[in-house]
This record gives C-alpha cells, structure tokens and sequence, in this order.
C-alpha cells in the first residue's frame, strides 16, 4: 500500500467508530462499514443521501442550525467535544451515540464540509438510568 490515498482509504473504512462525511449541502459523501454496523444503511443506501438520514426528526431543526452556523463561521462549538445525542438506525430504532464534528477545509483554508465520528452508547446510557431509577424507588 505505497499510495497514501490507499491508506487513508483503508484507515477510514477499518477504524472501528462510524465515520461520516458530508458537504456544504449535508449530503453523504463518505460512509464507512462501522457507519454501516451503527446505522444499519449500507455505503449504496447512504452514499449521496442527505443526513437527515439519521437524524431523528424532533432533532433536525437544531441540527441544520448548528451545521449552518458552522459552515459561515468556520468555527464549531463542539469541536472536538465528544457529544451524546440521538440517532435513527434503518430499523427505525432510535440509538444513543456520542459523535466528535470537525470542519474539513481546502487548501485554502475554505470549508468543504463536515466530518463526524461516532459510536454507540445505547447500552450504556440505558444501564444509567436502570440504576437511577433503582436508586430513587
């Protein structure tokens, strides 16, 4: 693997939190196969769709709010920051997931889109509250 597209191809597809990239317009570019273990949409259902894909519906409106300021500021509040949210899987199931963003920019410096990294915490944010609830009874 002597091209270093090769690599970072293989690094993306083989690290084991799901790993999405969308443009300006918050459609899907890059999908990777823990994308596709978390989600449930294989690369050919999610390649080209917007992210809305996965975004459960009572969240979208603060989603695309945040996207855009993010994209005419060049800046993001949670950069970096690991953040619980809500996720839709293709079985309509709604998951808890921790996503990182970043903000990926052109040799000149200008934003072409957005980048996320996420894995589930469903199991866990679930056994929490099993054990607040027993804890307050």
């Amino acid at each position: 693997m002597s091209n270093p597209s090769d690599l970072d191809a293989s690094i993306i597809e083989d690290v084991a939190d799901a790993l999405i990239y969308s443009d300006r317009s918050g459609t899907i570019i890059r999908w990777n196969r823990a994308s596709t273990a978390l989600f449930g949409f294989p690369a050919d259902e999610a390649l080209g769709q917007n992210l809305d894909l996965i975004i459960p519906e009572h969240l979208r409106a603060a989603h695309w709010k945040g996207f855009e300021a993010a994209l005419a500021s060049g800046a993001m509040k949670l950069a970096g920051r690991p953040t619980l949210t809500r996720a839709l899987h293709k079985s309509g199931r709604k998951l808890y997931i921790e996503m990182t963003f970043a903000l990926v920019r052109d040799a000149e410096g200008r934003v072409q889109g957005s980048v996320a990294m996420a894995r589930d915490v469903t199991e866990r944010i679930e056994r929490e509250r099993a054990a607040k609830a027993a804890q307050n009874s």
